[in-house]
């Protein structure tokens, strides 16, 4: 087989990256939170991580910084003396004080007395501050770990695609299936075709999309996805196969992009799932195996013959010869 270049790997990776983006590349940081969650598990706990730490280590320097100035590090132990904050000796006690009041523990050893006005409006301005970073985190941590994207692991796609004749009529058909008993609402697959073209008017478009009708006017593309399905490109006057026969599938280049969407039924967040094949995936002449058997009461699927096709007697010729 010819290794190339594939737009959408079968695992549904786009292989595309942004470069040179200048002063594009603001707008990351405008829309933060997406970013975040963007990013790669590792660097989010990584910033999750340190932000803790340094907003922590701050906030106790803040903290400590204010007894230094008042003189409460000298005369802490003092019975008659009224620090700013009761038992604060030095930085890890600061530190200490600054977890219990942060994580509301409130072991009643260190407190803050009623003669340090600073020291309320740290107090408020940490309340405010930690609030607003816990918000942010752990907001994002919670959207990253609830994300559809392990779902669309347990949709399957078939390796290749098979071109045969179904009522009379050659056909281009992959096939989808869901390995989980819970459903896939309102589940739709659409298809593009990636390939280059070169316009009337001498334009090149290298990665020209062009729609591949899979049943858009019947229906058909929207799908009950409770067993092994196959869908169903027919080949048409209006087909970009039109002209394709099993002698012109060895010299073009091409991608099928398949797109499933769906709700999932147990989270209710919209899920997607995408493969491609490029012109060695499909076979010419070939169907799929059943995988389908009724057994006692119940349709048992057996996905050890999902991807496996048998060949067929197909035409050779395009539709259009």
């Amino acid at each position: 087989r010819r290794q190339r270049q594939r737009f959408v790997d079968k695992n549904g990776r786009c292989n595309v990256q942004h470069g040179n983006l200048g002063g594009e590349s603001s707008r990351y940081l405008s829309d933060l939170f997406t970013t975040l969650v963007d990013l790669k598990w590792r660097w989010n706990l990584l910033i999750f991580l340190l932000t803790y730490t340094v907003a922590w280590l701050v906030m106790a320097s803040m903290w400590w910084g204010i007894a230094y100035l008042r003189g409460d590090l000298h005369q802490a132990h003092d019975e008659t003396y009224s620090p700013c904050v009761a038992n604060v000796y030095n930085f890890p006690s600061a530190f200490l004080f600054f977890i219990e009041t942060e994580a509301t523990i409130g072991y009643g050893h260190r407190y803050i007395t009623e003669r340090c006005p600073e020291g309320i409006v740290l107090f408020l301005f940490q309340s405010l501050l930690g609030s607003v970073v816990d918000a942010f985190l752990i907001g994002c941590m919670f959207i990253k770990m609830s994300q559809p994207k392990k779902r669309a692991e347990t949709l399957m796609f078939s390796r290749a695609a098979v071109v045969s004749q179904r009522d009379g009529k050659l056909c281009l058909m992959f096939r989808v299936g869901n390995l989980r008993n819970s459903h896939m609402v309102s589940a739709q697959i659409r298809c593009k075709l990636i390939k280059s073209r070169q316009t009337p008017e001498g334009e090149f478009l290298p990665l020209d999309q062009c729609e591949l009708d899979v049943g858009f006017g019947t229906g058909a593309d929207q799908l009950f996805l409770v067993s092994p399905l196959t869908i169903c490109h027919e080949i048409d006057s209006r087909s970009p196969f039109f002209g394709l026969s099993k002698r012109s599938l060895g010299s073009e280049q091409f991608e099928i992009v398949v797109i499933l969407e769906g709700i999932v039924e147990t989270t209710g967040m919209t899920c997607q799932a995408r493969t491609s094949y490029t012109e060695d995936e499909v076979l010419w002449g070939h169907r799929f195996l059943p995988v389908m058997s009724l057994e006692d009461g119940f349709f048992r699927v057996d996905y050890s013959q999902f991807h496996d096709t048998f060949e067929v007697p197909t035409p050779p010729y395009s539709v259009k010869e």
